[in-house]
């Protein structure tokens, strides 16, 4: 069975998690030896916050779910929130509608897909609402067969278990994909499906399962990443993430390499010819339903937990750029 989605971001599993990252001695405590647990007691953020700790007992327990702007503010500040943690607790804290149509398939608009197919010197693609490549062009899927049609980038970077060993930046890399996950999906997830491939990846990694847990916020719009690229060798690109249809979580994923650098010319020199007839002729890209995101993978794997299993042995995990 799913969880529900007080289960995936409640205001109260928020606070549990953030308060368990503060150390005592951050916020002028002195920590005792005989602390049991990290971080600080319910009572501690109460007391610090000015507010009651019953009241505080009742926000984490769920019990009340709408404090005030105000409490919120002084919530933040004891957890020592950065501006996208603070606004992650406001969100929480005044709720947050569904999806209009959660299980509707996803459909990119024509004309960002002839976009995103013309372009020959950038590779590209759209991801979904659940992370599925709904359409990648020929140089994407040329630089990693992760970015193909009916892919899940949260499988692939999860679930395969030579992902890893692809980056020296490993923790930063996987944590930074979390973070972005949760930013991106929202203070309370609604969408049943999302529920569910959360719960499929907290089941079958226990990485993923101590990051999400976490309860991280770190949108992703813009940045760099380095790719281990298995004839190219090292790829340091810049990408960028731009929101297309924000209420259904569609988004423009495209890298980049400065004009005349090493990387623009290693870019160029990709082999497309393997990718562009199965890119080109994959019926209705984007049009799959989302209850069965791989069925249009070119290897299709028996189950959706096995999606990454089709890729080849060289293939790479979707980067913080991707699903972040």
């Amino acid at each position: 069975m799913a969880p529900s989605t007080s289960s995936l971001s409640s205001l109260g599993d928020f606070l549990h998690a953030r308060r368990a990252l503060v150390r005592p001695e951050e916020v002028g405590l002195t920590a005792s030896p005989h602390r049991r647990l990290p971080g600080l007691r319910r009572e501690e953020v109460a007391a610090l916050a000015g507010i009651s700790a019953a009241y505080y007992l009742r926000l984490e327990r769920g019990r009340d779910r709408r404090p005030s702007p105000e409490v919120t503010d002084a919530l933040a500040r004891v957890l020592r929130l950065d501006a996208d943690a603070r606004v992650h607790l406001h969100a929480l804290a005044r709720g947050r509608t569904a999806y209009p149509a959660p299980y509707a398939p996803e459909t990119v608009p024509e004309p960002v897909r002839r976009l995103v197919l013309s372009r020959t010197d950038t590779p590209a693609f759209v991801q979904g609402r659940y992370h599925d490549v709904l359409v990648a062009n020929p140089l994407a899927t040329a630089l990693s067969p992760s970015y193909r049609t009916g892919v899940n980038l949260l499988r692939a970077t999860f679930l395969n278990d030579r992902v890893c060993g692809l980056y020296d930046d490993w923790d930063r890399v996987s944590a930074s994909v979390v973070a972005s996950v949760r930013a991106q999906a929202g203070p309370a997830p609604t969408d049943p499906r999302f529920a569910a491939l959360i719960a499929e990846l907290r089941s079958g990694s226990e990485e993923f399962r101590l990051l999400w847990d976490r309860h991280d916020v770190r949108p992703r719009t813009a940045g760099g990443t380095r790719l281990v690229h298995p004839t190219l060798g090292v790829l340091d690109l810049s990408y960028e993430k731009l929101s297309l249809l924000p209420d259904e979580g569609q988004v423009l994923v495209v890298y980049h390499a400065p004009p005349g650098s090493r990387e623009a010319a290693l870019l160029a020199s990709l082999d497309v010819t393997a990718t562009r007839s199965d890119v080109t002729s994959s019926p209705s890209e984007g049009s799959s339903s989302p209850t069965d995101a791989t069925s249009s993978l070119p290897e299709g794997p028996s189950s959706p937990s096995d999606a990454t299993s089709a890729l080849p042995e060289a293939s790479f995990p979707p980067t913080e750029g991707t699903s972040s």
